[in-house]
């Protein structure tokens, strides 16, 4: 079994992900994919970096190519505000590393094609952290998709709802600044516009609106100063896919008495799937192929126990137990390790977080010019 030594740069909420995962990865995979050990961790506040070094018996370090140019790094993990996601990417891409992103792949499609030119004479595994993929309730969606369950795709509705900016005295934090590469298409639309183009396809047209609850918020730093808003709450996204379905995306942090709902309906000529990671222990399905006589006959929603159900050597706590959202990290950052291990390429990998970034820019200028974009093209 491999041992690779693991930097993380940015000790925020999920430079903290990581390393939790990293922690329990031996416990709940019999064997696990390698032996990782978490050497050096990078934050820009020194303070962060030393406390979290001090918990995890790491080095602490502020620059990140004490992590990305290192001989002695195997796997980078780029936990940071997005607008600092592009340098150590690359850094770390020049270097051989293998390298899970967050999203968005980078601020702007400028750096993402920057990484996307890197792509072809790279080496390691470059990974996008897209957790949605991995919850056992949307790999068995992708099978029945995949299976043909339902039919002809004729319409679907995904939506990520979160409340936090329904509140006008909430705080301009900088995943809601234009600055530091934020605002919720960036933020929630880039999972939702991931999850149902893994399910469905390309798009292949989209037309979006933007809203902007209130035009100023307090400053995180300073309560008693406002700060102009210049990013979106809420994202409005009507679509067309290439194969032919025809569908409505939003995100939003205006969803009052929402918590963390990335959800999903699909319906199709021969059956329908539904999904809710507030309820992520099942998948829905309504297969319209079953007799509906006589007195509705066995027609109707089955809720499929997916549960922890991921494959072998995936098996601790078990298949019953309740899952939740940081069962969905683990596992994608299980799949990282495992690529990486093998010197596979990763999946889904950074040329997803450059299509992903793609289909956002065309969101924003859906949004701007008040109009269908072809997604066929991009735009600088």
């Amino acid at each position: 079994m491999k041992t690779l030594n693991v930097g993380i740069i940015g000790y925020g909420f999920m430079g903290k992900v990581r390393a939790y995962g990293h922690q329990v990865l031996p416990i709940f995979y019999d064997p696990a994919p390698a032996v990782c050990r978490i050497t050096r961790i990078c934050d820009g506040v020194e303070a962060v970096a030393r406390k979290g070094a001090a918990a995890l018996g790491a080095e602490a370090v502020t620059d990140f190519r004490r992590v990305t140019e290192s001989p002695d790094i195997d796997l980078v993990h780029v936990c940071t505000p997005n607008h600092l996601h592009a340098e150590p990417v690359l850094s770390a891409m020049r270097h051989g590393k293998s390298v899970l992103v967050d999203k968005p792949l980078t601020a702007t499609l400028e750096e993402s094609r920057q990484i996307a030119a890197l792509m072809p004479a790279y080496r390691g595994t470059g990974q996008m952290a897209l957790h949605s993929r991995f919850f056992p309730a949307t790999m068995r969606a992708k099978q029945l998709v995949d299976g043909n369950f339902l039919g002809q795709v004729l319409e679907f509705r995904a939506s990520y709802l979160h409340a936090g900016s329904a509140d006008p005295k909430a705080p301009l934090k900088w995943k809601l600044a234009a600055a530091t590469g934020g605002g919720i298409i960036a933020d929630l639309a880039s999972h939702v516009l991931d999850v149902m183009q893994w399910l469905l396809g390309d798009y292949a047209q989209i037309l979006a609106a933007t809203h902007i609850a209130y035009p100023e918020r307090p400053s995180a730093d300073e309560p008693g100063k406002m700060i102009r808003v210049d990013a979106e709450d809420a994202v409005m996204i009507l679509a067309r896919m290439k194969c032919g379905a025809l569908g409505h995306l939003e995100a939003t942090k205006l969803a009052t008495g929402s918590e963390d709902e990335l959800r999903f309906e699909i319906h199709g000529s021969k059956g329908a799937l539904r999904f809710n990671t507030m309820a992520p222990h099942h998948l829905e399905a309504y297969d319209g192929t079953v007799p509906d006589s006589p007195l509705g006959g066995n027609r109707g929603w089955t809720r499929i126990d997916c549960g922890q159900r991921y494959p072998a050597p995936a098996g601790f706590p078990g298949p019953k137990f309740a899952i939740g959202w940081l069962r969905s990290h683990l596992a994608c950052l299980a799949a990282f390790v495992e690529n990486a291990a093998a010197g596979r390429p990763g999946d889904p990998g950074l040329e997803q977080g450059v299509r992903v970034q793609e289909l956002m820019e065309l969101c924003r200028e859906s949004a701007k010019q008040g109009k269908w974009v072809d997604c066929s093209t991009t735009r600088s």
